[in-house]
């Protein structure tokens, strides 16, 4: 639906743009289209997605929507950075744009967005890909919010500058956002420990457990939004290994990464030594 939405609002804002030469309304055609873009991705990754596991992708294609979110914001980084530096250009010579045909266009845009919105607003915080195509109509839906501010104020004053700078305004607020939904994509990708996730805590809980005496080769990180792991080595006494208990220190260490933290485990293997392992065998 608001894939739909987003297209037919991209096709009014070409033709506005085209019509009153308007920067702001310019951007807002070219987030139309990196929208109508990122949602039409964001709609493939959802799909392949939901495919289930096989034997040569054992996590079936959940990182796909980290794929598409990396791509989005990529997207959203370029067309903010182009509207900053070609806004920076045009406030020495701000071209005469018609403030009707930019107030219709506007609110146009506006309605569009604000339906697209309404669609996507209870699932945004789903997953990566879900909140990156949030992102993406929250930025058009400011672009179109500043061509309508920019018409009235250009109806009433008469002030040409401030179609560029609502277009610059706009540009700045996206680039922050983009920047940390590519962080945060960037962080999956590179497989660094989850965020709200100290690995230090996690050893020092692990290391609590009744005859655990060591935690070494402990390893943290994400398949997707929601699908975090974890691996451990843990020394335990050997005593352990002859009266039947590890398999119930299994379960107890288990239980630990995913009921104690902030970010819940279910996926963690544990590998259970004796205290007379090898050493060369362990890894810090």
């Amino acid at each position: 639906m608001a894939f739909g939405i987003t297209v037919a609002v991209l096709l009014a804002q070409v033709v506005g743009a085209l019509w009153t030469g308007s920067l702001a309304l310019l951007m807002d055609a070219a987030h139309g289209l990196t929208d109508s873009a990122a949602l039409l991705m964001a709609l493939v990754a959802a799909s392949l997605a939901a495919r289930p596991a096989s034997a040569r992708r054992t996590w079936g294609l959940r990182r796909v929507e980290v794929l598409a979110a990396t791509a989005q914001a990529v997207g959203l980084l370029a067309v903010s950075t182009y509207v900053i530096v070609e806004g920076i250009g045009r406030l020495s010579e701000p071209p005469d744009v018609p403030a009707n045909g930019l107030l219709v266009f506007g609110l146009v845009g506006l309605t569009g967005n604000l339906a697209s919105m309404a669609v996507l607003a209870p699932r945004r915080r789903t997953n990566l890909n879900l909140r990156a195509a949030f992102l993406e109509v929250l930025g058009d839906a400011l672009g179109s919010l500043a061509v309508v501010v920019a018409a009235i104020v250009l109806q009433t004053t008469g002030w040409r500058p401030v179609d560029t700078v609502a277009a610059l305004v706009v540009g700045a607020l996206i680039l922050p956002r983009a920047i940390r939904l590519l962080a945060e994509a960037i962080d999956i990708l590179l497989e660094s420990v989850p965020r709200n996730l100290d690995l230090a805590d996690v050893r020092a809980h692990l290391l609590e457990v009744d005859h655990v005496r060591e935690v070494h080769d402990l390893h943290a990180s994400q398949i997707a939004t929601g699908l975090p792991v974890l691996t451990a080595h843990v020394v335990i006494d050997d005593e352990c290994f002859l009266d039947g208990h590890a398999p119930d220190l299994l379960g107890q260490l288990q239980r630990c990464v995913a009921e104690h933290f902030p970010v819940s485990i279910e996926h963690s293997t544990f590998q259970l030594e004796p205290a007379t392992h090898d050493e060369r065998a362990r890894h810090e």
